[in-house]
């Protein structure tokens, strides 16, 4: 009996192999449909004005890069402290601020921050020097700064780098008033990572959390938060945060090489936004961004992560500059219902993405993953540059 045969009456079926087969097809295009629609969710979207902050030739501290702000958002203003390199190869912080989120308003001609300044040690005692170098600043200073605004303070926590063998977390802060007003009377930094150890990336929460101050530390091989009933005992330096990065392998996903958090994680109606910085080891030399969820109340537990990175180096000026294929945030901001995310662009100029926060959220929410289980790779890096 053949295969096929002609319908000579109504209503008469076909063969059972022929509509199986049409059945198949339909299924694999409506499955090729969801694909395509999921590959790229939760984006966000790059600003047609950047970079928005670009290094000055005019201004000897500024001269040579501007790049990874911090943000806030205070008295209808998007407010910046972007990292600077001069002619000096020294890390200072500038100043600008934004009515729209975008086009850059009022920008200071002189440091907003100057980093203490630290003797090098006698380089017969020293320890070696590490193999370090972030951005470029080679003479040290303070780099990639994340601005925290709680309550009627505004905190800074940034990488402070001596130029020869201190690499540490330092907190620093100043009233509202004083920071609006440009009066920058900063507290005296206090450095809060151990010696001897080099950590980057560490935020401070926006509000507390069950009652307490929160810094997240690390989030490789897990996410790491340490609660303090006031910041005082760190700004006076009675304690340091032990911390521990060891890296992981989540095999065959995009962040298979995890670095670290971006910006002071954000409050949303699903829990803590987070958006952090990983590399992918088939992908190799290219800093790219992804999003998670934490939990309101324990922000240890991941309950959605990105498939995929919500933004990669692939623009003209994340390619040039002192370092190709990084996009770097520090920080972001949530205005009239916007997600605005500030990065820096190649190590050298400042850019911003953004988002609708309500429909990013849903989408992380839908196409989102729960945390994965990852394994140990058999060599263990702790305390390394990330």
């Amino acid at each position: 009996m053949p295969l096929l045969r002609r319908t000579t009456s109504k209503g008469e079926k076909k063969p059972n192999k022929v509509r199986a087969k049409k059945v198949s097809i339909l299924k694999a295009l409506r499955k090729a449909a969801e694909v395509a629609k999921a590959k790229r969710p939760h984006q966000l979207e790059r600003h047609e004005q950047n970079p928005i902050i670009e290094p000055r030739e005019g201004n000897f501290w500024e001269m040579k890069a501007t790049f990874n702000p911090g943000a806030i958002y205070a008295d209808k203003r998007v407010h910046l402290l972007y990292r600077a390199i001069g002619g000096d190869d020294i890390s200072v912080l500038g100043y600008a601020s934004s009515e729209d989120g975008i086009t850059i308003n009022e920008r200071l001609a002189e440091p907003a921050f100057i980093p203490s300044t630290t003797k090098k040690p006698d380089p017969n005692t020293a320890p070696p020097l590490p193999a370090y170098c972030s951005g470029g600043g080679w003479n040290g200073g303070c780099e990639d700064p994340r601005l925290t605004l709680v309550d009627d303070t505004v905190y800074l926590m940034y990488t402070a780098f001596d130029g020869w063998g201190s690499i540490r977390i330092a907190l620093s802060s100043i009233g509202l008033e004083d920071f609006l007003k440009k009066k920058w009377n900063w507290k005296k930094p206090a450095l809060i990572s151990p010696p001897g150890e080099i950590h980057k990336n560490w935020v401070l929460f926006p509000e507390k959390v069950n009652g307490k101050f929160a810094i997240l530390h690390s989030i490789s091989p897990e996410i790491k938060v340490d609660y303090f009933e006031t910041m005082g005992e760190l700004e006076r330096e009675e304690r340091v945060v032990p911390s521990r990065y060891d890296r992981v392998s989540r095999t065959g996903s995009w962040d298979s090489w995890i670095r670290g958090a971006g910006p002071p994680p954000i409050r949303t109606k699903l829990g803590w936004l987070l958006f952090y910085h990983a590399m992918d080891v088939r992908d190799p030399d290219r800093y790219k961004l992804g999003a998670m969820i934490l939990d309101a109340n324990d922000p240890s537990k991941i309950l959605f992560r990105s498939r995929v990175p919500i933004l990669e180096p692939d623009a003209y000026y994340e390619n040039s500059g002192f370092k190709s294929g990084v996009v770097y945030s520090c920080g972001a901001v949530v205005k009239d219902g916007e997600l605005y995310v500030y990065y820096g662009g190649g190590d050298s100029v400042v850019c911003v993405a953004m988002a609708n926060l309500d429909t990013f959220l849903d989408e992380l929410q839908k196409y989102g993953t729960p945390q994965l289980t990852v394994e140990k790779k058999p060599a263990t890096i702790r305390n390394a540059r990330r």
